[in-house]
């Protein structure tokens, strides 16, 4: 293995260790930061955000992106709100809590050292952005306006009605902007990262495609910066957009970067049922709509295929508020998600195929008005009316469980480093906040805090003892991964099959969907590990990618993206049979409660599975490493929102 699996916690109370450690990190002085080449991979939240912020502090900066424009990635796509500590509504709530939340939230299987410094750090997230011009809604004083999200009992969530995430995306594209045009920055947009180079065991620069020329270039630096988001697409149909890839994440895992709790995918419980084979992905609504939508089923399985309109309240079963009457409709994730499955398995679903529920409006809307509930989610009526030409203000929406964000990711220590000296993660693409379950409203946070408020302090631990070590592009080990890239692109294009790229993806999307989805057992893990070899083996043998490589090829993208996926998928259920327990959106039908909730082994799984590649050319079975996770400020309990 490369490196160590230390997580680098620093010593001391819990909510003096950022603070400590910032105080003994080491530093680059400004006139030395100039001499120095930070590249970015990815320019959405994270990637954006730590671009701008070392482009500001004078590093120099190449940010690369797969899409036209950084204003494209897919961090937009948050609709509800930005987490944040401020207590603005005067409810409780305090660092503390929203640490404790996370944790619990995650089920306990994140670092408790990180999570507590995302808490701390967010505060800062809010007043940058509002400095920056980020329109959150206000309160009728003027006051930042707050929402609940699931899985607390304080408003803490901060909004830009229905588009949050491309608000903030915008806050800091401006920032981005600034320093392209200072010239700290550098942006290669349409270029994809399709290899890590590693110089003496450190991560040096970046081999990519550049998709308008299929040209195949190689780039140096002194330290790497991944920020290429989750890989939930790997499921095929998921609210991530079309892009979204592991590409990145992979190929440096396959270098030797720890691949920390791939099995780890978070279902969403709020998004438009699918409707049929044409679909490319899913849409999302968002969690924010349970603050005044009302989620039930027909109690009896004769009335699912009436109106809702026409299903008197006594025949409703409130399902969510019957079980968790604490948290009621703003249960976590997870629980909402697979107390949605259960009833529609119980044969009270509605909809086509009975794969749905209903979020209910009337009683919002008869309480406070229709025009108040227009103000806070409008655009996300407009879109859920343009999808399924439903009028969701006069009827319920129908909602089904989908995938959207993935905990797994790099395993990356405190300082955001994974095991490869100089190859930083931060985002969605590291493993390190969110446990086995993302709380709502927490991506946008972590995006931000990570870029903006935590990269910033810590990369210079690393670059302080790396001035003047940047090989140039003529190094023999770029000239080899180089070549190896090539290889790859060329072998794609050789086999021309007869089968298209889609039916690949579609079938290994199903096959996780069923087995390594929202519920998962042993023996649909094994069957699953039977026979993604085989389906992967007959991807060499007979995809189809039409078009050459030196050229625009949207095909040989998708297909490289693909053959990842399809190795990534073995990762995944591997990880998912070794972690014999329930925790978060992993549930495992063999280990819960009576009452059906996810029932963990801490004795044997309180820790971060770590995978290192053992292929050397050929697709093995990766070994396993565990960070054993130790809680100081929390008591281990059995998560319960009732």
């Amino acid at each position: 293995m490369i490196g160590k699996l230390d997580g680098k916690v620093p010593p001391g109370p819990l909510e003096q260790k950022w603070r400590n450690h910032k105080n003994n990190s080491r530093l680059v002085s400004p006139n030395n930061r100039r001499k120095f080449e930070i590249i970015v991979v990815g320019s959405g939240l994270a990637g954006g955000s730590a671009a701008a912020t070392l482009g500001e502090l004078g590093y120099r900066v190449k940010c690369f992106c797969y899409q036209d424009s950084p204003r494209r990635a897919h961090s937009i796509a948050a609709q509800g709100g930005i987490n944040a500590a401020k207590n603005y509504q005067n409810d409780g709530d305090s660092v503390f809590r929203l640490f404790y939340d996370t944790i619990k939230g995650g089920d306990f299987r994140s670092r408790e050292a990180n999570v507590y410094r995302l808490a701390e750090v967010s505060n800062l997230i809010i007043d940058q952005c509002t400095e920056q011009g980020v329109p959150f809604a206000r309160e009728y004083g003027g006051l930042l306006a707050n929402r609940s999200f699931g899985g607390a009992q304080v408003s803490r969530t901060f909004y830009a009605r229905g588009q949050t995430g491309q608000q903030l995306l915008l806050g800091a594209y401006q920032a981005l902007c600034r320093q392209i045009a200072l010239g700290t920055v550098k942006m290669f947009p349409q270029t994809e990262m399709l290899d890590l180079v590693l110089v003496d065991g450190h991560a040096k620069g970046i081999i990519i495609r550049d998709l308008c020329t299929g040209e195949i270039n190689a780039f140096a630096g002194d330290a790497v910066v991944l920020a290429t988001g989750g890989y939930g697409n790997v499921f095929f149909l998921s609210t991530n957009a079309r892009g979204c890839n592991v590409t990145a994440t992979y190929r440096a895992y396959k270098r030797g970067a720890l691949f920390g709790n791939p099995c780890f995918t978070q279902i969403h419980p709020t998004c438009i049922p699918v409707t049929g084979q044409h679909q490319s992905k899913l849409t999302l609504m968002s969690e924010s709509l349970r603050n005044d939508g009302r989620v039930w089923v027909p109690k009896r399985a004769e009335d699912c295929a009436k109106p809702p309109n026409e299903i008197p309240d006594p025949d409703r079963d409130y399902y969510l508020e019957r079980k968790y009457p604490s948290f009621g409709n703003l249960a976590p994730r997870d629980i909402a998600s697979r107390a949605a499955k259960e009833v529609c398995d119980e044969g009270h679903g509605v909809g086509p195929g009975g794969r749905g529920v209903y979020l209910d409006f009337a009683e919002a809307i008869s309480r406070l008005g229709e025009e108040i509930i227009r103000e806070r989610y409008g655009n996300l009526f407009d879109i859920y009316q343009k999808i399924t030409a439903e009028d969701a203000y006069k009827t319920p929406m129908r909602i089904y469980p989908a995938v959207h964000y993935t905990m797994g990711g790099l395993w990356v220590d405190y300082n955001l480093m994974s095991n490869i000296p100089g190859l930083h993660v931060i985002g969605e693409a590291n493993f390190s906040d969110h446990g086995a379950n993302r709380l709502g409203a927490s991506a946008l946070m972590q995006g931000l805090a990570d870029g903006y408020f935590v990269l910033p302090y810590t990369l210079p631990n690393y670059l302080a003892g790396q001035i003047g070590k940047r090989p140039s592009t003529d190094h023999a080990e770029f000239k080899r991964i180089e070549s190896e890239v090539r290889a790859r692109v060329k072998k794609l294009l050789e086999v021309n099959g007869d089968r298209t790229l889609t039916s690949f993806h579609r079938e290994l999307g199903l096959l996780l969907w069923d087995k390594c989805g929202m519920a998962r057992n042993a023996a649909g893990l094994r069957e699953v590990l039977e026979k993604i070899p085989e389906l992967r083996d007959e991807f060499w043998k007979k995809v189809r990618v039409p078009g050459e490589g030196e050229s625009y090829n949207q095909s040989l993208e998708r297909a490289g993206r693909i053959a990842d996926f399809l190795e990534f998928a073995e990762l995944m259920s591997i990880d998912a049979l070794e972690r014999d327990e329930s925790c978060g959106g992993h549930f495992r039908e063999e280990h819960q409660t009576p009452d059906g909730e996810a029932q963990r082994d801490d004795e044997n799984f309180a820790a971060v599975f770590a995978w290192e590649f053992q292929g050397n050319g050929n697709i093995m079975r990766p070994a396993l490493h565990r960070e054993p996770l130790h809680f100081e400020a929390v008591h281990l309990t059995q998560r319960s929102y009732k």
